[in-house]
């Protein structure tokens, strides 16, 4: 309950920003047009709080915090006094309106900078993406590795860490082959680097992102510290619990077999739902045996497997693994506008191969998705819950560029033929495009809130 009420929060402190900038860029372009703003409202429904500027805008705080709008002066709503006239949104050029239109989407992209910016500012914790293995069969396996190798490049697109290696694997979903830069940890304190360019075949790549990440998917192998077989945490209930097992025990046997490495014990314990297993651990120096039951739970294939609830100890990573992924002052804006333009164009490219069927529309998300995702970064700290609004930021951007009348995007395009033709579409053809545009909004939201129920 307390992780759905911080989730919730979380969310609800993300989306009130991103609405504030989103329409606080509409407010600040109608009111250099000219354009007498009546209302500012963050949220809809009731207001719980409100205030009347100088300026004669009504600034509110409603609260169904699921949007925002601003109210503008509009003969084609309401009856406007002959003496406001010239400062109704309808009576100024299609350039200026273009411009007011604009505005949201675009602030959200420089939301998206400053949050960034101030993430590189401060400094996040980084681990550089090296991998170990591949997996045979898969589109890596053409790599060959002696020793372990950092990810340097993704198709010529420079990569610090995991996540932009996910990043950049992601854009390339759909495409016949990828190409992976590397060079060997051991050189990567060198100046020179040898590096190599492996060509990956994804013609037949398949990646489904319920169930793996696009690295794993590639067959690509993550590299990870040992694993110390002391157990480090129980969950609660859990049938290690039950059994009596404690953290600090290290276990040494199962059903008679000597310990080797942990992927092997989980083997053992998927394949033993509901059936007995006997393990054998060491506690304060002493050899105690206990008797677990794992419990049947069915995972993502909807393959019954067994868990025992426990968490073995992680070795640390190595130094020369660990870096704190920073910049300076000016360095920092740099880096935090290449990096809301790299998810601009990896946005672009997402929505491109839904409607070529490269991703599926179960990959679509919704508030179900955002509101965990907010509460899981915002676990994490500052730095990672900006990197996520950041995201969010950028995507409810390209959202509202979609030309769909019901949106900014839509209403662009109503202007932009306005700008060709020299004439504004018929207000039937408008009236008959937003109800078009609300049907298909309306259908897309209906599918992600069915994935995000299908992921719970």
């Amino acid at each position: 309950m307390i992780d759905f009420f911080w989730s919730l929060g979380s969310f609800i402190v993300a989306l009130g920003i991103l609405i504030t900038a989103h329409e606080y860029g509409h407010f600040w372009v109608a009111r250099r047009c000219g354009v007498k703003v009546e209302r500012f409202s963050i949220g809809f429904g009731k207001a719980i709080w409100r205030k009347m500027g100088k300026d004669g805008t009504e600034y509110v705080v409603a609260m169904i915090p699921l949007g925002g709008y601003v109210k503008m002066l509009d003969e084609r709503v309401e009856d406007v006094p002959a003496e406001l006239v010239d400062q109704a949104f309808n009576r100024k050029t299609v350039w200026q309106r273009i411009a007011i239109v604009s505005a949201g989407p675009i602030a959200n992209f420089i939301f998206a900078i400053a949050a960034l910016y101030v993430m590189y500012l401060i400094g996040t914790p980084s681990i550089k993406p090296v991998i170990d293995s591949t997996t045979l069969n898969s589109p890596a396996s053409v790599i060959q590795l002696v020793e372990p190798q950092q990810i340097m490049a993704v198709s010529g697109q420079k990569v610090r860490t995991w996540e932009e290696v996910n990043l950049a694997l992601v854009s390339h979903i759909g495409d016949e082959s990828i190409d992976i830069t590397l060079a060997p940890l051991s050189e990567l304190s060198g100046v020179d680097m040898p590096l190599r360019t492996v060509k990956l075949d994804t013609r037949q790549w398949q990646f489904d992102p319920e169930k793996e990440s696009p690295i794993t998917s590639l067959g690509l192998g993550i590299f990870r510290p040992g694993i110390d077989p002391t157990i480090a945490v129980i969950s609660k209930d859990s049938a290690a619990e039950k059994a009596g097992i404690k953290v600090g025990d290290k276990l040494v046997n199962i059903n008679g077999v000597q310990y080797s490495d942990w992927k092997a014990f989980v083997d053992v314990v998927q394949s033993s739902a509901n059936k007995n297993i006997n393990m054998t651990l060491i506690r304060e120096g002493q050899s105690i045996n206990v008797n677990v039951v794992p419990k049947a739970q069915q995972n993502s294939d909807g393959k019954t497997i067994g868990i025992i609830g426990i968490s073995p100890t992680q070795a640390p990573w190595p130094d020369n693994m660990r870096f704190e992924l920073e910049y300076g002052i000016v360095d920092s804006i740099v880096a935090a506008t290449d990096k809301t333009w790299q998810l601009v164009a990896v946005s672009f490219k997402m929505i491109e191969k839904l409607f070529t069927g490269d991703v599926s529309v179960k990959n679509l998300s919704g508030p179900i998705s955002i509101a965990q995702g907010a509460g899981a970064s915002a676990s994490y700290g500052l730095v990672y819950f900006l990197g996520f609004i950041a995201l969010i930021s950028v995507n409810l951007g390209i959202i509202n560029l979609m030309p769909l009348p019901v949106l900014d995007g839509g209403h662009l395009l109503y202007y932009f033929i306005e700008v060709i033709t020299g004439k504004p579409v018929p207000e039937k053809v408008q009236e008959i495009g937003f109800r078009f545009g609300a049907a298909l909004l309306l259908m897309l939201m209906g599918v992600a809130l069915f994935n995000d129920f299908a992921r719970l």
